[in-house]
């Protein structure tokens, strides 16, 4: 049974703390990336006192052990804490964006494993669930549930030392659907470069308003926090504000008056989807930041209000689900790929919405 090391709820380096807010707010993607070119003048010195002085809030202890999980790379490969930086050198390091103080209490909580081995854990999130601790959920999140779950597995794990660490990435508490965590130092060290390297496959199935003038498209538009409403994200296709994101859709059945598409995350930002399809005007159905929590399309008449009322009481949040996710497996170098059924609560909300079309189709045939 692999056994997380002691760093496994500790960042590799500490980003600035006033940037770090900022970070966790614009990403899904947990992991940075710090390059650094050494200049032709540079002199011969160890690489964990360079970094040292050049990473704010960064120790040496930190750096040693960041270096010794792989996660610092010179020239493309991993290194050693006494090795001197040269000349032309390249320095890539991994680090983990966290709040420090941050502890995560083992709880017992119901876990839909979809997939388990030595270095990955897959798991099926149900809607509803938040997944990391956070001042509003100081407890009863996924990561709590996991840390008790790996507990169980190795009674040497303290609570010091439980695994945030492995969280590479995350979905929205209202959006269900795969997660995958890492469980060993290699696998964060390999998941965190494909997150940072948008090489993970991830593909979304959404139920949104209105009908999508073409059958499949490419939304890029930097998203970052609304300028006005800071609970909210915005997209900002200039590229003046946020950070760059992409996201490929594709029209899977139309309904009329909401249409089920699939999404292709190419970069992985809080609220991607929810912002860039609102942002083509089609908001996720029942997406209540977004505006698709009310009648988008249709005409409001007392029988077709009460049918998305009863759309609305069947899916009671928005409808979103992360169906797949493939990587290369950081034991095997295989690229691997995992599917999930949809929640339940999207297929019947999708079945309903294909019974009134079907019904308002025979109803104007026979007129």
């Amino acid at each position: 049974m692999p056994i997380f090391a002691e760093n496994c709820l500790q960042m590799a380096i500490n980003p600035a703390e006033e940037e770090l807010e900022e970070q966790q707010e614009t990403t899904d993607e947990l992991y940075e990336q710090h390059v650094f070119r050494i200049d032709p003048g540079q002199e011969p010195l160890r690489i964990d006192k360079f970094l040292v002085a050049r990473i704010e809030y960064a120790t040496r202890n930190k750096v040693q052990k960041a270096i010794d999980a792989g996660r610092v790379l010179v020239n493309g490969k991993t290194t050693q804490s006494n090795y001197k930086i040269r000349p032309g050198d390249e320095l890539v390091v991994y680090s983990h964006r966290e709040k420090k103080g941050e502890n995560i209490v083992p709880q017992e909580l119901p876990l839909n494993i979809h997939y388990e081995d030595e270095q990955i854990l897959i798991i099926n999130k149900p809607a509803g669930l938040v997944v990391h601790p956070a001042s509003g959920n100081p407890d009863g999140t996924l990561i709590n549930g996991v840390a008790w779950y790996l507990q169980q597995q190795n009674k040497d794990i303290s609570e010091e030392n439980l695994p945030r660490f492995g969280m590479v990435h995350r979905i929205d508490k209202n959006t269900s659907g795969l997660m995958v965590l890492a469980k060993t130092d290699k696998a964060v060290t390999s998941l965190a470069k494909q997150f940072f390297d948008h090489t993970v496959f991830r593909r979304y199935i959404a139920l949104v308003w209105g009908d999508p003038a073409e059958e499949e498209g490419t939304v890029v538009a930097h998203i970052g926090r609304h300028k006005r409403f800071r609970k909210l994200f915005d997209a900002y296709p200039e590229g003046e504000y946020g950070k760059d994101a992409i996201t490929h859709y594709k029209v899977l059945e139309r309904f009329g008056y909401v249409t089920l598409v699939e999404c292709r995350l190419e970069t992985g930002r809080t609220h991607q989807i929810r912002v860039h399809m609102q942002h083509i005007g089609h908001p996720l159905f029942n997406d209540d930041f977004y505006g698709g929590d009310r009648i988008v399309k249709g005409t409001v008449y007392t029988k077709y209000k009460q049918f998305v009322d009863n759309c609305f009481a069947i899916c009671p949040r928005h409808a979103l689900h992360a169906k797949n996710i493939g990587f290369k497996h950081p034991g095997t170098g295989e690229q691997v790929f995992f599917e999930s059924e949809l929640a339940e609560d999207m297929q019947q909300l999708i079945e309903k919405w294909r019974r009134y079309v079907k019904a308002r189709g025979n109803m104007m045939e026979s007129e």
